[in-house]
């Protein structure tokens, strides 16, 4: 009995020397094990990082509250400055647009009018006017000259002479007032009137231009020649004004250049310099090495961008941004969350 007792106590005093070592052994190898997101030593200072495009990621809205009519492209498609990505409804600013355009054409008869005068039918019938008026006006000249004399003889009664002199002044009159309407007929505009029709000109082609504007409002534009990375609507879907409340359309992005934003700790700022090495590595690529370099250091610390979701990660930390240009060639997805690591850096 005794014997049995003995050998049960040394199997549980072995049982437990055995679960104490391996408690031991598994709590060293976790405290061994490097923190994914932040190193430091003599000669390597490390962060989290976000890839982004070379242009940072361009969020494309809209100027003008309204209904997207057509969508030109999908997520990851080739694009090109200036291409058009998608368009608003815009029947009633097209319409604006043709209305100025023919205001505008109306404006400028007007000017061609006054500087020009009437035409040449208008000319003619005026001239022909003047020079029937004055074959009146001699013939009546040369009755009142007639009748003078065959009242001086005696032959006619004065009343008769006043007659036909009366017809010459009416005559005379009805010459002279066709001569000044055919000096107004061939004369070009007044100073006054060319300067009042001008000006009406570039009023309707202001509101011409001011049309066309906001017609070409309509059209979203790409601003650089790169790639869609999201598209945030779709056809049929109402889009507000993004400069009073940011409704982005479209978010692009020249990924011809890939770069990695880092935030790296405060305590590790007097270690950077432009141009040092540095790579990144991701979770998703093992241990494989994206090469590149800093190309920017900020100029004041801001609180963290990146975080790593780790039980023990600091948030109320200081961070310097700091931007590594990848090497081309290097090809990660736009948004991956990486650990960077910038080398050469001296105390």
């Amino acid at each position: 009995m005794k014997r049995r007792l003995l050998l049960v106590a040394a199997v549980i005093v072995t049982t437990g020397a055995t679960a104490t070592l391996i408690w031991a052994h598994a709590t060293n190898a976790k405290k061994a094990a490097p923190a994914p997101t932040m190193m430091r030593s003599e000669n390597l200072v490390a962060g989290a990082g976000r890839v982004e495009p070379e242009s940072e990621n361009i969020k494309l809205g809209s100027e003008l509250n309204g209904k997207l009519q057509h969508i030109y492209v999908k997520e990851g498609d080739t694009i090109h400055r200036g291409q058009v990505l998608a368009e608003l409804d815009n029947a009633d600013y097209r319409a604006q647009v043709e209305s100025a355009e023919a205001d505008v054409m109306q404006k400028r008869a007007e000017l061609r009018k006054v500087i020009n005068g009437a035409r040449w039918q208008e000319r003619r019938e005026a001239s022909s006017s003047v020079a029937e008026a004055e074959a009146v006006m001699n013939h009546a000249r040369l009755e009142k000259e007639r009748y003078r004399k065959l009242y001086d003889a005696g032959v006619v009664s004065r009343e008769e002479a006043d007659n036909y002199a009366k017809e010459c002044d009416v005559a005379e009159a009805h010459y002279q007032e066709l001569s000044h309407h055919r000096d107004l007929v061939d004369a070009s505009g007044r100073e006054e009137d060319q300067a009042m029709a001008r000006a009406s000109l570039q009023l309707a082609q202001a509101k011409l231009d001011e049309a066309r504007a906001m017609l070409e409002k309509t059209y979203i534009r790409s601003p650089i020649d790169g790639v869609v990375l999201r598209k945030h609507h779709r056809e049929g879907e109402s889009v507000s004004d993004s400069a009073s409340a940011p409704d982005p359309i479209f978010t692009v992005g020249d990924t011809s250049s890939l770069r990695v934003r880092v935030d790296v700790d405060e305590a590790d700022v007097s270690k950077l310099a432009l141009g040092q090495p540095a790579y990144v590595t991701a979770e998703a690529y093992g241990n494989k090495r994206f090469t590149g370099h800093v190309v920017q250091i900020g100029q004041e610390l801001g609180r963290k961008n990146v975080r790593t979701d780790e039980p023990t990660e600091r948030v109320d930390m200081k961070i310097l941004e700091t931007l590594i240009a990848l090497d081309n060639g290097q090809d990660l997805p736009v948004g991956l969350r990486v650990n960077a690591y910038i080398e050469g850096a001296a105390e």
